[in-house]
């Protein structure tokens, strides 16, 4: 395991390791509700594929109220951009489903007045997954969280940034690490070398621009250097 120095530079890299590109489809200051139905287009998938079908979304169903009568089929063909489309069309329907029966409305604003920890809990109440938890906290309540879904979590631990299956203690640990500002840069930037180079199986690690400092992508060099050498002795 990195020493905490280490582990600073590494997370120092990943404040700047890509280029942001413009504003998601739902910006800081949109309502605490979109925030959260965003959040469960963004989860385990690509900015642009959640931008895509959050906007599909809006373009298909009049409000929030049509999607949550709707048939899962046409929530998940609005999902096509999306992996898993059918899972995350029935979590769309059955929190909107969850936040009417609660408040006989779509309002999620008075959250704001009630503080993280009890907009935390009625949000977990709903339903909702910690990554989606986390997401809206940190975008609709700007809140100082960290939105880790399964593959963000997987990169942080090839990076021993994180273990494999991190306690609060170790989330605490890494909000001390990743200042509020920088939060959400963070967590953009982990999700973008995720989804393109940090694959659970065959990882780009050449492509990736922390190998020099990934104690997984430095393995899978010295193993992939040792394993030519072998052949091109056998071949001789």
């Amino acid at each position: 395991m990195p020493s905490v120095t280490n582990k600073q530079r590494l997370v120092q890299r990943l404040f700047g390791s890509t280029k942001r590109a413009g504003d998601p489809a739902v910006k800081e200051g949109s309502p605490v509700l979109e925030q959260l139905l965003y959040a469960i287009c963004r989860e385990g998938a690509t900015r642009a594929q959640a931008d895509k079908a959050f906007e599909t979304l809006r373009e298909r169903f009049f409000d929030w109220n049509e999607i949550r009568v709707s048939a899962e089929r046409e929530v998940e063909d609005a999902l096509a951009s999306l992996p898993n489309s059918e899972v995350r069309a029935f979590r769309l329907i059955s929190l909107l489903k969850e936040i009417f029966e609660t408040t006989y409305s779509f309002d999620l604003e008075p959250l704001v007045k009630k503080g993280v920890k009890q907009a935390q809990k009625h949000l977990e109440r709903l339903g909702a997954s910690a990554f989606v938890v986390a997401y809206t906290l940190q975008h609709g309540l700007g809140a100082h969280a960290l939105p880790l879904d399964e593959d963000m979590r997987r990169t942080l631990s090839r990076l021993e940034i994180l273990d494999h299956e991190p306690d609060e203690a170790a989330m605490t640990a890494l909000e001390h690490l990743v200042p509020k500002a920088k939060a959400t840069v963070f967590c953009e930037n982990v999700s973008d070398i995720a989804q393109a180079h940090c694959h659970e199986t065959s990882p780009h690690c050449s492509a990736c621009c922390l190998r020099d400092q990934c104690p997984t992508g430095q393995t899978r060099r010295t193993t992939a250097h040792s394993s030519d050498g072998a052949k091109a002795r056998a071949r001789r």
